[in-house]
């Protein structure tokens, strides 16, 4: 049968579908607020509030005690616009579409995935909630069971919807130590994705070489909380070594500080993780205010732990000093959010196509250089992503 000259379309479709495959991460997140985005190019603007679930309290007895609605929500940027030039010929667009793929799309693809899951893993620092040892890879089920179990603490959702994310290394040593508990799948929802393991511990399991890795950077120093009775999402520190700078991402506790369930406000018997949203410098003297969440709330329908910090409680931070350590991901679908937004098309071009496929919208732009006979091509994708829930998700540190 002759080959088809490939129309944008064609090739548009096929481009996004081996892009699809690829996600492993992203493939698994939310991605119900592309919808908001028209295929108009994003009119809505450049930034999406979401609304989060809202809490209330219990009332015991007959009387009743009617309570304000506090809505809150998280803002996701559509910020990030990448893509892959590629440079074709005449003869290329006239290859039977396997042939097509395999030489210039599977290639392409696999670049432009990696980069954009890259990006995306970046929701870690955001995740407070921590469990595994400091220098040592996750290949046990107790580590993945606690996971399992910090979720659960949580209160998140127990459903198929439930995944981790290692690395290759952690994969090996996984596979090896659980190989009898894997239940063999090639589907998630219907969907084919790459790196997809199996199923077992309640998760479905992808091994994915770009998950994070974090560097605490160089905290030194004997830090203490600065102040009695300290609320909300940032805390007052002294004690740190002069010129000390703690990493955004950085996970600690604080003593005497316990989490509490979130439906019932019951004290739980572990202390509460907060994590630096933003990188801080102490001063000269060792002093420094840390931006932090979850925010340090002790009533109410949003409480997140049993008391404030008393003055001079101790702060504990996990890992060691200028050291890297592998952040793998467990997490339900819900904790985070991706959004891809439609770029506008380009007109009076003959070779342009625009499709969205599971949230994700690519767009692919030809032209033609009379000179050399070629067809300079771009691909694009425009997105924006945020951890929404951070409570429904684990960091698995290797």
């Amino acid at each position: 049968m002759p080959n088809t000259l490939l129309t944008s379309t064609i090739v548009t479709r096929e481009a996004l579908r081996i892009l699809h495959e690829k996600l492993s991460f992203i493939g698994t997140i939310n991605h119900e607020y592309s919808k908001e985005y028209a295929m108009t190019g994003a009119k809505i603007g450049s930034s999406l509030k979401i609304r989060k679930p809202n809490r209330y309290t219990i009332r015991n007895g007959a009387s009743m005690t009617p309570q304000d609605i506090t809505e809150t929500s998280e803002t996701l940027t559509m910020a990030t616009q990448k893509g892959i030039d590629l440079d074709f010929t005449s003869v290329d667009l006239t290859l039977s579409l396997d042939d097509f793929s395999k030489r210039i799309i599977q290639p392409a693809m696999a670049v432009l995935a990696t980069n954009i899951e890259k990006d995306v893993f970046n929701v870690y620092k955001e995740v407070y909630n921590l469990v595994g040892s400091p220098g040592t890879t996750p290949s046990t089920l107790k580590v993945f069971l606690d996971a399992r179990t910090k979720l659960n603490q949580f209160v998140a959702p127990k459903d198929n919807n439930r995944c981790v994310q290692i690395d290759s290394v952690a994969g090996g040593a996984t596979i090896d130590t659980l190989k009898g508990l894997f239940h063999s799948s090639q589907q998630i929802e219907e969907q084919y994705r790459e790196g997809m393991m199996g199923k077992t511990a309640g998760f479905n399991f992808y091994e994915n070489d770009v998950v994070p890795v974090h560097t605490n950077l160089l905290q030194a120093g004997t830090p203490l909380v600065n102040g009695p009775n300290q609320t909300g999402a940032s805390l007052i520190t002294d004690g740190w070594t002069a010129s000390t700078t703690i990493a955004q991402g950085t996970v600690f506790t604080l003593a005497a500080v316990y989490a509490v369930h979130p439906e019932t406000r019951v004290a739980y018997p572990f202390l509460q993780q907060f994590v630096v949203t933003a990188n801080a410098t102490a001063d000269g003297s060792g002093n420094a205010t840390l931006s932090i969440s979850p925010s340090i709330t002790t009533s109410g329908a949003i409480q997140t732990v049993n008391a404030s910090p008393a003055e001079n409680a101790a702060l504990t931070l996990v890992g060691s000093a200028s050291t890297a350590y592998t952040q793998h991901l467990a997490y339900h679908r819900d904790a985070f959010a991706f959004v891809s937004a439609d770029l506008e098309m380009p007109q009076n071009r003959d070779f342009s196509a625009r499709e969205v496929y599971d949230g994700i919208s690519m767009r692919i732009v030809k032209d033609y250089a009379i000179s050399t006979d070629t067809f300079p091509c771009r691909v694009d994708v425009l997105y924006g992503y945020k951890c929404i829930r951070p409570e429904l998700a684990v960091r698995i540190i290797g």
